[in-house]
């Protein structure tokens, strides 16, 4: 040990991670968590499946974070998705791409690499203490509340790894914001990521249709186009392909008030040949029976575009092939904050320097989703984390050795 303490408030990827590469360092590092155990949202995004990373172009990859795109480039090119692949390898954790270009650890699971990574954690002296809330300053201390009671602590450097505000009852409530503002760190509006959307159903298309999946379609928004599925809820829309506009939906409903997920429901087949094949369906026929014949519309689609375009069966073969290709779905709102798998905003970039710690209060750094970036499901969003907490630990390091 060099003497030197580090507290980690957060004990998430990002605190973790920061957690492996300080104390690896020689830096006596104690981390702090409010919940009963670490990585809470790790393990219930792992219940289906971990995505632990994407394997696509490292370029490519770089762009997925919208805006703060370049603030994070150097933190993602020092901790790569490559990196990340032979680091679960370290923790005995074989992964596989998917074939959409996902990476999966092999047993499809959180828990066995989560085990494994709290023991090296352990074995490098890292303290780890649940229960443990950070509940504000007390002047040049942290103040947490524990199972005895409060303590204030006063290391040599902090790290806040706390989340965002999506999930918050495994932890990530925001309930920092105040503190750090009250510091003069600019925070930005968190709001909803990867989200669903409202939809004002009809009671008798939600009552036989919550819950069924739309497969094989297209959806286009100002974020581009993407083929996949979703799922139709209670209350409107869920689902991947949803998530992948989500971002661009969401700021179009706070600017104009408005937005519209646009589906094609025949992606394999092109609007000329819809025209011509509705054409010839004999006009006596059902609307259902042409739709079927001559589009391969049935069931849960079928349904969707009568209750989007109320006029469909009313339509001629040119019009109706126009709204099988760019079926439109009027968004109300997106879901809640507090169900939705992340969130945007958090701390402002010009609040933390290129160490990744805040200009207002020298000695504390901060990492992962409390700093405003946000990125699509895939991979990007837990790389990120990951590699956002290797880098304030490098930032941290740099600080003690230097100071």
């Amino acid at each position: 040990m060099n003497g030197k303490t580090i507290a980690i408030i957060g004990g998430g990827p990002a605190g973790l991670m920061a957690a492996e590469v300080l104390s690896a360092g020689g830096f006596g590092v104690t981390v702090y968590d409010a919940m009963p155990t670490f990585a809470r949202k790790f393990l219930l995004a792992g219940k289906s499946g971990l995505n632990i990373t994407h394997s696509e172009e490292l370029s490519r990859f770089r762009t997925r974070f919208g805006a703060a795109s370049e603030r994070l480039q150097a933190a993602l090119d020092a901790f790569t998705p490559d990196d990340i692949r032979r680091w679960t390898t370290g923790l005995g954790t074989e992964t596989f791409v998917g074939s959409s270009g996902r990476v999966f650890p092999t047993a499809m699971k959180a828990s066995p690499l989560l085990r494994a990574w709290l023991r090296r954690l352990e074995a490098q002296g890292v303290r780890l203490m649940p229960r443990h809330r950070w509940i504000g300053f007390d002047g040049n201390s942290y103040a947490l509340q524990g199972p005895a009671g409060v303590s204030l602590i006063r290391p040599d450097a902090a790290l806040l790894a706390l989340g965002g505000a999506s999930w918050p009852r495994l932890g990530s409530d925001a309930a920092w914001v105040p503190w750090l503002a009250a510091r003069g760190v600019e925070i930005r509006p968190f709001r909803p990521a990867n989200c669903g959307f409202d939809v004002a159903w009809s009671d008798a298309f939600r009552t036989r249709f919550a819950g069924m999946p739309v497969k094989s379609v297209q959806a286009t928004s100002d974020a581009g186009s993407v083929q996949g599925e979703f799922v139709i809820s209670q209350h409107g829309i869920e689902g991947s392909l949803v998530y992948a506009h989500s971002a661009t939906l969401r700021d179009r409903l706070e600017r104009t008030g408005k937005a519209s997920l646009v589906l094609d429901l025949a992606p394999g087949r092109t609007e000329a040949r819809l025209v011509r094949d509705l054409a010839r369906q004999n006009r006596t026929a059902s609307f259902s029976n042409r739709l079927r014949k001559a589009a391969g519309l049935e069931g849960v689609k079928a349904a969707l575009l009568r209750e989007c375009d109320p006029q469909a069966a009313r339509l001629d073969p040119g019009e109706l092939a126009c709204s099988i290709k760019a079926l439109r779905i009027p968004l109300l709102r997106p879901r809640p904050i507090e169900e939705v798998i992340s969130s945007a905003g958090g701390v402002a970039w010009n609040s933390v320097d290129t160490r990744f710690m805040l200009k207002q209060i020298p000695g504390l750094f901060v990492a992962g989703e409390m700093i405003d970036w946000e990125a699509p499901t895939g991979g990007y969003l837990l790389t990120a984390c990951l590699a956002t907490g290797r880098a304030a630990a490098a930032g941290m390091a740099a600080r003690l050795s230097t100071g």
